[in-house]
């Protein structure tokens, strides 16, 4: 697992293995000969060193804040002020703590990240620590064109959806007592070590995007993320150019919620920009495709939306399981689960007298958590105080809202739901023949002339 490196760091031992040792040694030697040229005092880089060998892959902000954690690990155990540069013993401790270390280690360096003192931290350091690690993730997949395939909204000041992410990671910090204080309050409380690990532990994000600002940011090659798992492939169908609603931030953090094999690749269902405004066109599209993800940005610019765990189906009753969800990305950043109380997870349905026609996820009728009704364009989220099915708020900015965009994403591998389709009629095959078909009050006259797959 490798050595020590000196007498002063003989107490710790480096769990790089030996290939891996031997990279960040090398890299330990570029920056230091930048920094110390043919001197033969103890080698060590500076932080120009440093934000010389990144150049524009990193915010200088986040290169300062690595530089600082690293220079600040004391291996001696002897008070004393640190040193402007990084020694090769401070270096691979920092970088074995980031990149191997348990929730204990990364804290330590983390706090070294965030500030000089030794003791306590403000909350309101951690806020901002998180605000330019999310913004430093985004920035460098963007910079090594790593995003495959999705865009970053660009604008003046912190990308609304980077605040919001970093909002969401912040708010897993637990404040002692647990309490949840409102505004200036909270963010002026004091954050000790023991809450800063366990903040670690609760919000496995941060330690993924501090290996990933690392590893793409000084281009350490040997990287064990699988980057597939955390931005998926993007998949468009139109040649025409679409800009999404979701953006490099949003994916991340939704796809961070979906079961693993279904994280790799996301292929646009519908979409009302590409395919109309039409809950025809939406039926037709997203019915018998396996797990999706669907999203509406209304009128007020509030963005939400659901993942559906299984394929939609056009019938009166509820489907779908527990692994459903509902999820806001604006204002804030947030999922909500299944509470248990009820099984009321999809519905989809149209062409019905005495029931409602729509699509809808949570709730009961007339009351869902997330509603899409079949005059497309038009909404709502009821949850007052919480939607019964997964105790999620108010999704949208007004209880009945309307929308202009609305996606629909498949998440996965297509091969499970093309299997199933491959023994059907061609109403089955296109399901937007079926919809259409429905809709106009028609019936499918070779229904129950046939035998049923088993798969139904």
């Amino acid at each position: 697992m490798g050595n020590s490196r000196s007498q002063a760091g003989q107490n710790f031992c480096s769990q790089f293995l030996p290939e891996e040792q031997a990279e960040i040694d090398r890299l330990f030697d570029a920056l230091s000969s930048e920094t110390h040229g043919s001197d033969t005092s103890p080698r060590s880089f500076s932080l120009k060193a440093l934000k010389n060998h990144v150049g524009e892959a990193l915010p200088p902000e986040m290169v300062t804040r690595l530089h600082d954690g690293m220079r600040r690990v004391d291996l001696t155990g002897k008070a004393k002020g640190p040193s402007d540069n990084v020694s090769q013993e401070q270096f691979t401790v920092s970088m074995s703590r980031l990149l191997k270390g348990n929730s204990e280690e990364k804290s330590l360096v983390i706090l070294k990240m965030i500030s000089a003192t030794e003791g306590p931290v403000k909350a309101r350091e951690v806020q901002k620590f998180t605000e330019d690690l999310v913004g430093s993730m985004v920035h460098v997949l963007s910079y090594r064109q790593m995003l495959r395939g999705w865009t970053q909204k660009r604008g003046p000041g912190p990308p609304a959806r980077v605040q919001a992410l970093a909002g969401q990671l912040f708010s897993e910090m637990d404040t002692q007592g647990g309490e949840k204080l409102p505004g200036p309050q909270q963010l002026d409380r004091e954050c000790d070590r023991a809450m800063i690990e366990a903040w670690v532990f609760r919000a496995p994000l941060v330690a993924t995007f501090l290996s990933v600002v690392i590893h793409r940011g000084f281009l350490l090659l040997r990287s064990p993320l699988d980057l597939a798992a955390l931005v998926p492939e993007r998949h468009v169908d139109q040649e025409r150019v679409f800009e999404s609603i979701l953006d490099v931030p949003s994916v991340i953090y939704i796809n961070a919620h979906l079961r693993r094999e279904l994280r790799q690749r996301w292929r646009l269902l519908f979409s009302s920009e590409l395919h109309g405004h039409s809950f025809a066109q939406l039926c037709g599209r997203i019915t018998h495709r396996g797990p999706c993800v669907l999203l509406l940005e209304d009128h007020d610019g509030q963005v939400f939306g659901g993942f559906a765990s299984c394929s939609w189906e056009v019938k009166p009753q509820f489907q779908g399981d527990d692994t459903c969800f509902l999820f806001s990305i604006l204002p804030r950043m947030a999922v909500y689960t299944s509470t248990g109380y009820n099984d009321h997870y999809m519905y989809l349905n149209h062409g019905q007298q005495t029931i409602p026609n729509g699509l809808g996820m949570g709730g009961q009728h007339g009351y869902f958590g997330l509603w899409v009704d079949v005059d497309f364009g038009k909404g709502h989220s009821k949850a007052k105080p919480r939607c019964t099915t997964y105790n999620s708020p108010q999704l949208s900015a007004q209880e009945n809202f309307s929308f202009e965009k609305m996606e629909v994403w498949a998440v996965g591998d297509a091969a499970g739901s093309q299997q199933a389709k491959s023994n059907k009629s061609i109403l089955d095959v296109d399901p937007e023949a079926q919809a259409l078909l429905e809709i106009s009050g028609r019936s499918r006259h070779s229904e129950g002339l046939r035998d049923i797959p088993e798969a139904e």
